[in-house]
């Protein structure tokens, strides 16, 4: 059944402002993931591209196993281990910690591979260039490698950041009141597929957001041809 929101301008603003709280749920797990899965990206990309076996295997492995099986099963996964584990200390986390978890380890593995690519796209001249300058291999990394490649990765994030912000709904799995949970509640009390429509017009609007942000950067690194 449809419309029963839409014809009716007091539901429909009662409808809004009960998603509106899944929404900011939903920016806060999107946002705090790709603040803390970027970073940490970054050094697992670091790990992965490492001389050192003892160092390049598991960081391989590590990414293999996230890339390999679905966030949903590692989001049940810790869901359901992290507790048992921390039980015995007597702490309890809120249920958005085991989301940002598991999909900030799960987003590092696939930032890092692109970073990874990013980096190893830069021609050794760079590096030698910045040698004879008299920098050292962190500032050659942080002020010219790096840079160079974050420019050449933004497509491919910006890929990685629109499915983000639809795999926020996986919270949903494990009862976090994000938009898909609140839409959903008010789908079964209602019988109505209005809120179906209404979440799907505003994770279009978050996409396109995250989409315009993406192309502001790529212009921003417009000057690393």
């Amino acid at each position: 059944m449809i419309g029963r929101y839409f014809n009716d301008p007091e539901l429909m603003l009662k409808l809004l402002s009960q998603l509106m709280d899944g929404v900011g749920v939903t920016a806060r797990i999107f946002a705090l993931t790709l603040l803390f899965a970027m970073p940490l990206g970054i050094f697992v990309a670091i790990g992965r591209m490492s001389r050192h076996r003892l160092l390049r295997w598991p960081v391989s492995f590590y990414i293999y196993i996230m890339r390999s099986t679905p966030l949903m099963l590692q989001l049940l996964f810790f869901y359901f281990m992290i507790p048992s584990l921390l039980q015995p200390m007597g702490v309890r986390l809120d249920r958005i910690w085991y989301v940002l978890f598991s999909f900030v380890i799960n987003y590092a593995a696939y930032f890092a591979e692109i970073f990874r690519g990013g980096i190893q796209s830069i021609s050794d001249g760079q590096t030698e260039a910045g040698q004879v300058l008299g920098l050292t291999r962190a500032q050659i990394f942080l002020r010219i490698i790096l840079p160079q490649a974050f420019k050449r990765v933004i497509p491919p994030i910006t890929n990685e950041v629109v499915t983000l912000v639809k795999d926020t709904a996986l919270a949903s799995v494990i009862g976090v009141m994000d938009l898909m949970t609140q839409a959903r509640g008010r789908v079964t009390s209602s019988g109505n597929l209005d809120p179906y429509l209404v979440a799907v017009a505003i994770y279009l609007a978050l996409n396109g957001i995250a989409e315009q942000a993406c192309r502001f950067l790529e212009r921003r690194f417009n000057y690393y041809r």
